[in-house]
């Protein structure tokens, strides 16, 4: 679980830098710094391969921990729902931090929120869990599907810009200002319209993988998935063609180039398919484990997924440096495969990082007070020293 978390917070941390680094990525424009054939080849890549996807993964294990806190709760003799609920205020109040000073995609008031009905659900058994999941993400893939085709073929649909283009100067000059205009710029943002899409396009399908995830947790599917590798290798295959085929239309109609009308449809798509190739990815990952990638991929990503909750934060706070008012400017300034190549660098930092803290400590800082929130006392929070 460690090492499929820090292999999903790579992911996530590629798809957020990219929204960071330029306004104009965000609203899904052409970026007039960089409108050259290598710059568009790595904005499909990124919204191919990463894009819709690794929140997936992520919500699925905050659902299958979901199981392993209960199970905690349960053989302390502890109420599980009081510890659950001040987990969630915590989640909460690092979520609107996290919007309102760095980046207002945050998705952790989302996971706040969306807990509750998953405390709700903590009773189903995992078969009635599933099924509820696959009614869910039917109903709300079918309802973008249909809102995708009925925006394409309503007549005298307007391919029109100019107000997303003012949006993304407004936003340049807000984040070239200075600290302060970065996090009215970012409130601003998040409140009149980030947070409401996040929440209708995201939501539904994070509440969708809880429920997988608290099904598999109770059935304990991780504990040993390697009983059937060939069962891993068919859904590795299951998935991965029309995975990369919704992908690849997607971030096809994400390209700037591409009329408006078609990207609602475009993200319709990638939302419906975006679950096939999560599922591919996870699989790929689990084989991978067992391979003689096995103990580098222990060794580097476990000790980051371990402490999953700062890193997702400090990326953030890194990108926020990098480009905003907090600290270099450099919004729009810097072209996308020189945004990716910094991912790389600042994620290896992470993994070092990760290895150090965690050869010192139980949990990383942040998951260390939020643990402390949860349990209403402080924890263990240093490694006793090996003789």
């Amino acid at each position: 679980m460690d090492g499929l978390r820090g292999f999903a917070l790579f992911g996530i941390f590629v798809v957020n830098s990219a929204m960071i680094a330029s306004p104009y990525q965000a609203l899904g424009l052409p970026d007039p710094a960089f409108d050259a054939p290598v710059d568009a080849a790595v904005r499909w890549f990124v919204a191919c391969v990463f894009e819709t996807k690794f929140y997936l993964l992520f919500s699925f294990l905050f659902g299958y921990s979901f199981t392993l806190q209960m199970t905690a709760a349960q053989r302390s003799g502890a109420a599980f729902a009081p510890r659950f609920l001040r987990r969630l205020v915590g989640l909460a109040v690092l979520g609107l931090a996290h919007a309102m000073l760095f980046y207002p995609g945050d998705i952790l008031l989302a996971y706040a929120l969306l807990g509750l009905p998953l405390l709700a659900w903590r009773r189903l058994d995992p078969g009635r869990a599933l099924r509820r999941a696959r009614w869910m993400g039917l109903l709300a893939v079918s309802l973008w599907l249909l809102l995708g085709l009925f925006i394409l073929w309503l007549p005298g649909t307007v391919d029109d810009a100019t107000a997303y283009r003012t949006d993304a100067q407004a936003a340049l000059a807000a984040y070239r200002s200075g600290w302060a205009g970065t996090v009215l710029q970012n409130t601003r943002e998040w409140a009149g319209s980030i947070w409401w899409q996040l929440m209708l396009v995201q939501g539904p399908f994070v509440a969708v993988m809880f429920l997988v995830g608290y099904a598999l947790g109770r059935r304990e599917a991780l504990a040993d998935p390697w009983r059937e590798p060939g069962r891993l290798r068919q859904l590795l295959l299951i998935g991965l063609l029309p995975g990369l085929a919704g992908a690849a239309f997607y971030a096809t109609t994400a390209l700037p180039s591409v009329p408006i009308s078609w990207k609602l449809l475009g993200l319709a798509v990638g939302l419906a398919t975006a679950p096939l190739l999560s599922l591919s990815y996870g699989a790929a990952f689990l084989l991978l484990w067992r391979s003689a990638c096995g103990p580098c991929l222990a060794a580097w990503l476990a000790p980051a997924g371990r402490m999953a909750l700062t890193h997702y934060l400090m990326q953030s706070v890194l990108c926020a440096f990098v480009f905003t008012g907090w600290g270099l400017r450099r919004v729009s300034a810097v072209p996308p495969l020189g945004v990716l190549v910094l991912v790389l660098l600042l994620f290896g930092l992470q993994l070092l990082l990760s290895r150090w803290w965690m050869q010192r400590h139980v949990h990383g800082p942040v998951e260390g007070l939020l643990r402390a929130l949860t349990l209403a006392r402080w924890p263990r929070w240093r490694r006793t020293p090996v003789a």
